[in-house]
């Protein structure tokens, strides 16, 4: 099993204990994302450290203030440098829990600006992006998904309508569901809406859930309780639901679809 979406660096100082504990329990790897700039430069070291288990995701997270300018073209700049150590542009976005504050000290503009330059950037450099895009910010971070045509996208943590979920299926993006799906009727939906083709399943952790996860520590062990709950919410057997999202999580980010594209495209 893969985690698709992990803030692997917060779990300093005894990540390397954890890893281990995930790997003897089937965990086979995680993608883990970055919040910001320092983030980035901690989930590249960690990628340093366990180059078969980590695969690598860089950007800014939405839900905090926009980057400084020159802090933003240090982190376009390390993309490009770093690239070859790179599964994904992420986690990018807008802004949704703290939309209002945000908004009253930054304009919505500029939140606009920076998906927009890191969705560019991610279709210069051929990777996937990773999308913090929540209810009505998922229509459009879509809107711009089309505007820059870019092909492989993940919307993590998705809530939204049912006609904006079908759009991005129509779009061929990949969705993940969280623990929420094991206790919240809305993930259930969800999770039926998506094609088995484009399913993920994540834990975001650090990040702490409810229902029968409320006294427990998030961490990729969680994917163990999500699948199943899949496989019984999806009448499919659990170990075809599991080879079926690995082998999706794998498509998307460490097997180079770009490449693939073009190289049948040209």
């Amino acid at each position: 099993m893969i985690d698709a979406h992990i803030h692997l660096d917060q779990y300093h100082p005894d990540v390397e204990e954890a890893i281990s504990i995930w790997q003897e329990n089937g965990i086979e790897a995680v993608i883990a994302v970055a919040s910001n700039l320092q983030s980035s430069y901690e989930i590249l070291k960690l990628k340093q450290r366990f180059p078969e288990f980590v695969y690598a995701a860089i950007g800014h997270h939405p839900e905090a203030p926009p980057p400084a300018s020159k802090e933003f073209a240090e982190l376009l700049n390390l993309i490009l440098q770093e690239r070859g150590h790179l599964s994904a542009i992420g986690e990018i976005g807008l802004p949704t829990y703290r939309k209002k504050e945000l908004y009253d000290q930054y304009k919505k503009e500029e939140y606009i600006n920076v998906l927009e330059e890191f969705l560019r950037i991610g279709k210069e450099v051929k990777l996937p992006v990773v999308l913090h895009a929540v209810h009505e910010e998922a229509k459009e971070a879509l809107n711009c998904l089309k505007k820059q045509q870019i092909r492989y996208a993940h919307f993590h943590w998705l809530k939204a309508r049912e006609d904006v979920i079908n759009e991005i299926v129509s779009g061929g993006y990949y969705v993940s569901v969280t623990p929420e799906v094991c206790y919240r009727e809305r993930d259930q939906r969800l999770a039926k809406q998506i094609p088995l083709e484009q399913l993920l399943i994540e834990t975001d952790g650090p990040w702490k859930f409810n229902g029968p996860f409320k006294e427990r520590e998030t961490s990729p062990l969680l994917l163990k309780e999500i699948s199943q709950c899949l496989s019984n919410l999806l009448t499919i057997p659990i170990y075809s639901l599991r080879e079926k999202v690995t082998t999706n999580t794998k498509r998307l980010y460490m097997e180079g679809l770009y490449e693939t594209c073009n190289s049948v495209n040209t």
